[in-house]
């Protein structure tokens, strides 16, 4: 991503935001078929020593009546109302504080459990009732690493008594009109025998602007002035959720649409914790995961060499080495990423394996391929999904050829199958997509491959992959084909994936040396050398 170009990828990514914005109501939630009730469930209370009750299942949650009106349909003025949770996620029966800031007088919040329920897509978990609103005090900056915080009075607390894990959305509505969704996962006490889904919180907040500051640009609107470090404690940009609503809520309807046993994990959770994927059947990476810690990546391998299969939907995954750092409200509520500024970071020259540069780069380059099996290789690049092997397990149902093509599938970032760099064998190139990017000449990969302790890792090297499943399609042109498509695939994948280690069942046939790749990376270090 070359520094100076006409339109950086962060622009690109707002203006899918503002079409998941402008996108709510009924038209954009009918994803496959609709059907089923609105229902409004009551506030209860938080009971001092009250033990969570036993989890329901997948089915059993998605059995329960769905909630339309879950959209926002008016973000209204930019400080008309916005806020953000001091916990990325917690357990069920831990509260929740909210931190919010309103212009209107009043404002109430509501909590929706994302899923599939019959195509409602949500469930109203929670409501507050009206909240008396004021405006917080103004964000902090830290001038060394231009880190815009806030250091806001908690707005109101929310129990989670009977929440079971999942992907929630808090939506704020003032009085006035104005709405703003705040995410937070619920996460599972335990993986064992489920398919883990991950929320990219990392990655969410590298490209949150509130404030002014990213880890893409600054105030200039340029790379030179971004942050070094963004924090947590302060609200979301656009619709307060704009990377989860692009490039994971599609993916989370969908699993619970399969009825698969499911957990649910951050990013953060994942790095905090070793034992955090003991016995998981599969991880599933989202549409855009970006930003890895090492204690992540450590976690996800040797939960791998163990026998986790993986599923990356997207492209330009674990791309970023960060660091994760605490604020005043706990730990991990700050992301470290230098990236190619990484001999200014602190740590440069002390403890190398821990510089927040790219994972490919120095001090201590480490290239995702090893576990990803691609190689993030250039941005921008749109161009059409080509079919290579048609008869593999994961294409089994969707009618495809060798050739059958799907327009503008691949982007608007792309991986691929890269010898020269590490790389895990027998590996199957599944689909093999000629494009230009930057006026170079390559090719967008889907590869699966299978591991020695049992894994099977499947990645589909574009960001569209999730995007596709469903509206709204961002007026890029996307078809409903490649919808069909990648849901079919995505639910193949999964299914073959919770059934546990997939290598024996589903072996990659390694077909590298008749794809004839490119060893080396035809783009060079520009694809790290700037946004």
């Amino acid at each position: 991503m070359v520094t100076g170009m006409a339109w950086s990828r962060r622009a690109f990514l707002g203006t899918a935001a503002a079409a998941v914005a402008a996108a709510g109501g009924a038209a954009a939630a009918i994803e496959l078929t609709k059907s089923g009730a609105a229902s409004a469930t009551r506030p209860r209370r938080l009971t001092a020593g009250r033990r969570p009750p036993a989890e329901r299942s997948i089915g059993a949650e998605n059995a329960l009546p769905g909630t339309r009106g879950w959209w926002i349909s008016n973000l209204g003025a930019p400080d008309e109302i916005v806020g953000y949770a001091g916990q990325a996620s917690v357990l069920t029966g831990e509260p929740v504080a909210l931190y919010v800031s309103t212009t209107a007088r009043e404002y109430e919040v509501k909590a929706f459990r994302i899923g599939w329920y019959g195509g409602d897509l949500a469930r109203k978990v929670w409501q507050s009732g009206a909240v008396r609103g004021y405006q917080q005090a103004a964000p902090a900056f830290a001038d060394a690493t231009r880190t815009v915080s806030t250091q806001w009075n908690v707005s109101l607390t929310v129990p989670t008594d009977d929440w079971p894990p999942g992907s929630y959305l808090f939506r704020l509505d003032a009085e006035t009109g104005g709405q703003r969704y705040v995410p937070l996962t619920v996460r599972s006490a335990t993986t064992a025998g489920k398919v883990v889904i991950k929320n990219a919180v990392p990655t969410w907040q590298a490209y949150n602007t509130w404030g002014g500051y990213d880890l893409y640009v600054g105030p200039s609107g340029g790379y030179d002035d971004r942050s070094y470090v963004v924090s947590l404690d302060r609200p979301g940009d656009y619709d307060g959720a704009y990377l989860f609503m692009v490039y994971e809520r599609k993916l989370v309807n969908l699993a619970e649409r399969l009825g698969l046993p499911l957990a649910y994990l951050t990013a953060t959770d994942i790095a905090s914790d070793p034992h955090a994927l003991d016995g998981a059947s599969a991880l599933v990476s989202p549409g855009h995961d970006e930003y890895w810690s090492p204690p992540e990546r450590a976690i996800v391998t040797a939960a791998r060499d163990a026998g986790m299969n993986i599923a990356f939907l997207g492209a330009n995954a674990m791309f970023r080495r960060t660091r994760l750092e605490p604020t005043a409200l706990g730990p991990n509520r700050q992301v470290v990423c230098y990236k190619t500024s990484y001999q200014l970071d602190p740590l440069y020259g002390v403890q190398n394996d821990l510089v927040t540069s790219d994972w490919r780069e120095p001090p201590n380059p480490d290239p995702e391929s090893s576990l990803i099996g691609t190689l993030y290789e250039g941005y921008p690049a749109i161009a059409d999904y080509v079919v290579l092997t048609p008869d593999a397990w994961m294409f089994e149902g969707t009618g495809v050829s060798a050739g059958t093509s799907f327009p503008v599938l691949v982007g608007i970032e792309y991986d691929r199958v890269t010898p020269g760099f590490p790389l895990e064998r027998p590996i199957q190139v599944l689909a093999h997509s000629p494009l230009t990017c930057n006026g170079v000449a390559s090719f967008a990969d889907s590869a699966y491959y299978t591991h020695p302790g049992g894994a099977g890792v499947f990645n589909t090297g574009t960001m569209r992959w999730v995007e596709a499943f469903g509206p709204p399609l961002y007026g890029w042109g996307l078809t409903s084909a490649a919808g069909q498509f990648t849901r079919r695939v995505t639910a193949n994948v999964l299914t073959a994936f919770a059934d546990g280690p997939a290598a024996a069942k589903y072996p990659a046939r390694d077909n590298l040396a008749a794809v004839h790749e490119e060893v080396g990376d035809p783009l060079g270090p520009s694809v790290a050398t700037g946004q």
